[in-house]
Parts: C-alpha cells; sequence; structure tokens
C-alpha cells in the first residue's frame, strides 16, 4: 500500500510504503534503485543481507536507512515479512539533514546513525502500532519535528536539473541540461552529485528505466517490447536489455512475467524454496 505524505513534508518524502507478506518460508528478494532514498523499519522479522560461507545469516537491523545503491541488491527473508518504507524525495533528506547525498551512497546505515536516539524511539514505537492510521501519525509527526530543525541548504540548481530530468523521463543530453540551467557542467554535477548522490547522467538512466517499467507496467494489447523500448528512449531492444541487465540483474521478460513484485523495484526473483 502506497500512501502520500502531506502537502508539508511532500518536498522531501515522495511516499510512504506499507508491505506485507505472509508467507513464512525462504524467500530471496531483490532491490534495485528508482532514483530515492529511504529508510526501512521490518516490523515482524528482520531481512537478511547474505548467507556466509558457513550458511550463517547475515541480519539487517531491525531500521535502517539505504543510499542510492549501485546496482540491484538480493536480500533474503525466512520468515513472515511486514515493512514500512520511508521513501524520500531524490535529494529529501541532504534537504532534511544538510548532509551531502554522496556521503550515503550505496550505504545502509542504522535509523540511529542518522537520526539518533530519536530514531530508536521512532522504531519502537512504531512496533507497538497495528494499524496503518496509527503508523503515518507517528512518521508525520516525527518528520514535522525534522523538518522544523532542518539547516538552509541551497536546492536551487539540484531543484533545476532534477525538475529537467524528471520532466524529459531522462533523455536529454548534458548540453541541454547547461543550457537549461545556465550553470556549468562541472558546477551542475557537484551540486547535483551533492544534492542527490548521483551524477546527473546516472541519475537519468535510472529515471529512463523507471519510465520503461511504468509503459510495461501499463502495456495493454500486442504493444511489443520493442516499441515499448523506443518510446522510453532506448536505441533499440538489445540496448534496452543491457542496460536493464545492468540495473536490474534480469531481463525485462523475466520482469514482466515476475509475479512477485512488493513494489516496481522491490521483487521475488527466485522460488522461495533456494534458500
Amino acid at each position: 500500500m502506497q500512501v502520500l505524505p502531506p502537502k508539508e513534508l511532500s518536498v522531501y518524502i515522495k511516499h510512504y510504503l506499507f508491505l506485507e507478506n505472509k508467507g513464512n518460508t525462504a524467500q530471496q528478494l531483490r532491490f534495485f534503485s528508482d532514483g530515492n532514498t529511504g529508510i526501512v523499519f521490518s516490523q515482524k522479522s528482520k531481512l537478511i543481507a547474505g548467507l556466509n560461507n558457513s550458511e550463517t545469516r547475515n541480519y539487517l537491523p531491525g531500521s535502517f536507512f539505504y543510499g542510492q545503491p549501485n546496482g540491484f541488491k538480493n536480500i533474503y527473508s525466512d520468515n513472515e515479512i511486514l515493512i514500512v518504507i520511508v521513501v524520500f524525495q531524490p535529494n529529501g533528506i541532504n534537504q532534511l539533514l544538510g548532509v551531502s547525498g554522496s556521503e550515503f551512497r550505496d550505504a545502509i546505515i542504522t535509523i540511529d546513525g542518522i537520526f539518533g536516539s530519536a530514531g530508536l524511539e521512532l522504531e519502537e514505537k512504531l512496533a507497538e502500532q497495528v494499524t496503518i492510521k496509527g503508523r503515518l501519525q507517528l512518521l508525520n509527526h516525527f518528520f514535522r519535528r525534522i523538518e522544523a530543525k532542518k539547516p538552509q541548504t541551497n536546492q536551487l540548481i539540484t531543484n533545476a536539473s532534477l525538475d529537467f530530468i524528471l520532466k524529459n523521463k531522462g533523455k536529454f543530453s548534458l548540453s541541454q541540461l547547461v543550457a537549461y540551467t545556465g550553470y556549468t557542467e562541472r558546477h551542475i554535477e557537484r551540486k547535483f552529485t551533492e544534492g542527490i548522490g548521483l551524477n546527473p547522467k546516472k541519475f537519468a538512466a535510472i529515471i529512463k528505466l523507471q519510465h520503461f517499467l511504468s509503459l510495461l507496467k501499463n502495456k495493454t494489447g500486442n504493444i511489443s517490447l520493442t516499441s515499448i523500448s523506443y518510446e522510453a528512449g532506448f536505441s533499440d531492444q538489445s540496448h534496452l536489455i543491457r542496460e536493464f541487465k545492468k540495473h536490474t540483474g534480469i531481463t525485462p521478460r523475466e520482469y514482466l512475467h515476475n509475479t512477485g513484485k512488493l513494489t516496481n523495484n522491490f521483487i521475488e526473483t527466485f522460488p522461495k524454496n533456494t534458500m
């Protein structure tokens, strides 16, 4: 279930996700970037980062912040899951904390490492709630308090570049971005990477792929993958497949026929008995 934040928090938070999977057998899940960072609260059982050589499970924290990931990541669950995810706007955490997004690149950080003891208190209170309404109230109250203390950051270049990339669905040249913003390529890249954690080119590749996924999701009739790939801005189907596999580890057809989608970028990738 996806829920929008109140208007005053929408500058920082894209949406909240409430995900539940009642299966109690082992699952392998795959996460790949949608251009945003977030916080995960795993409320019924901890997710597993992987297994070492002795098959000891390496558990992720019960709550953690994730930065912009490098490629896709496999995580595992061996029990029922109930997950609450705060999905930030691409530069939301930079606006709230004033910390460069590049410092969080490909990082998993415990919630107290980001928000201190207040983060741990939020984790405990969320665990006590049994309704989505109650969880939403806690989350909105928490981020209103953070927003009231946020540092002043200059988001002019980042926001202008971000709007341009999103409006063009990742299809643009750096010279067009320079012309649109009026700043040099080097200056844009520095400010954009500071705000979002990725340079404009890498972020655009993710947005382009997400646009393809939205077209794929709404695919009707006999529309081919080739037609959708052209519409999304890929030069041909081979180009699409290369980019898709680089970001997700699977082909577009494998993704299309996957029945274990928790969200667009969080899917079950193998049968539940593989772990």
